[in-house]
């Protein structure tokens, strides 16, 4: 996809209506797209710089989905930024900064620009090939699983709210005596990393002006209930498992324990750039993501951890601090990339 000629490039970038951007860096990518930043780079044929990309979504003159991706960070960071405080920015990358055009686009934007047909793609064959579409989160799997630890992060307050300290997994995988699983139905803050921004760009129009993915997890998490198909309608999390799906028992949970054991793993053995990722949190905390083959991980460094399994649809899975967490965490924090 990074290969598209001149031609496209210039294209795109001459008559594109820019509705919002993204960051593509180590420390701040679009999860939805892969467990690490080489993965969510290959997904749209990059190299994975160690600078990163800036990603503009737009439309152009014929209401066609393009995605620019500059070298200029920067710029849009400022963008994003000035966004997210409500104010206008236009967003107009220098050609010079142009490293691709990319017919489509990789993330779901529920928005669009005035005055231009409705958001199509581009013609394959006059575009040399098929158009970025964003993953499928209508089903649980990974970019479902990715999307809803996400969630987690952006909205750690209302789901730790939902946990009774006495009635979580501790970090060995074990469980406290009645203890139920935490489950919920997401929230309904902003946009998580898997969708194109929290705010829409100037030629937005939308809900608010946001770019969101309407399989994005939505609602106030909730203790206690039944199992139901929520993971399936796109959602963040399930109701609270049974005690057969749960795998309570001596030895604990046995996803639980893999994903703590992989995770210490990294620390010996430095997993590929973005695997582990640590960001701003309240007081003198930090917020880390971690994510593996089939797992995310998010934890605060002061607080307990929230799992998330491929193989568990819908389940989110607190994890005690107990005397292991801790230096775990704080072990993976000194490892993590950070936000400049």
């Amino acid at each position: 996809m990074a290969g598209t000629d001149e031609d496209a490039v210039a294209a795109a970038d001459d008559a594109l209506y820019v509705l919002t951007a993204v960051l593509l860096t180590p420390a701040k990518f679009p999860s939805v797209l892969g467990d690490d930043y080489p993965e969510a780079c290959a997904a749209l044929g990059l190299a994975p710089l160690a600078h990163g990309y800036g990603l503009v979504l737009g439309q152009d003159g014929s209401g066609a989905r393009w995605t620019v991706v500059i070298d200029d960070v920067s710029l849009v960071a400022v963008a994003i930024a000035t966004w997210d405080c409500g104010m206008e920015y236009d967003l107009s990358p220098d050609e010079r900064t142009v490293v691709a055009a990319l017919p489509g686009w990789p993330l779901a934007v529920a928005v669009a620009a005035p005055g231009v047909p409705a958001p199509h793609d581009p013609d394959p064959e006059a575009v040399g090939g098929p158009p970025l579409t964003p993953p499928d989160t209508s089903t649980w799997g990974a970019a479902q699983r990715r999307l809803g630890a996400d969630e987690i992060a952006l909205q750690w307050a209302m789901w730790r709210e939902q946990i009774d300290d006495a009635a979580f997994l501790s970090p060995n995988g074990g469980s406290a005596p009645g203890a139920t699983a935490a489950n919920g139905k997401g929230s309904d803050g902003k946009a998580s990393d898997g969708e194109a921004s929290d705010s829409a760009g100037p030629h937005g129009e939308g809900s608010d002006g946001a770019a969101s993915d309407p399989d994005a997890p939505k609602g106030k998490p909730t203790a206690g209930g039944a199992a139901s198909d929520r993971a399936a309608e796109g959602q963040a999390v399930g109701d609270g498992a049974s005690g057969e799906s749960r795998k309570k028992g001596p030895k604990g949970h046995s996803g639980i324990r893999r994903v703590l054991a992989e995770a210490r793993a990294y620390v010996d053995s430095p997993p590929p750039l973005g695997r582990v990722r640590s960001s701003f949190a309240s007081g003198d905390a930090r917020t880390l993501r971690a994510d593996g083959p089939g797992w995310s991980l998010v934890a605060r460094t002061d607080d307990i951890a929230f799992v998330l399994l491929d193989d568990e649809p819908g389940e989110v899975l607190p994890v005690g601090r107990g005397p292991e967490l801790p230096g775990l965490l704080a072990a993976l924090d000194k490892m993590a990339v950070r936000p400049s």
